[in-house]
């Protein structure tokens, strides 16, 4: 995924299913670097991770 598309994802009112390593995330913000953004995955755990935004892909 590229620095713009997270953008727009973030920005968005719609529910845009984005996968890291297979499972379903939420993005939570591009990170300052342009290269990472903070995600978190779908459900009632609300731990976070920091990914390379080239490992996410949206479905």
């Amino acid at each position: 995924m590229n620095v713009n598309r997270v953008k727009q994802i973030i920005s968005s009112s719609a529910d845009i299913e984005v996968k890291y390593n297979g499972a379903s995330v939420w993005i939570d913000q591009l990170n300052e670097d342009g290269k990472t953004a903070t995600v978190h995955l779908r459900g009632p755990l609300e731990e976070r991770t920091v990914v390379e935004i080239g490992e996410l892909f949206e479905e």
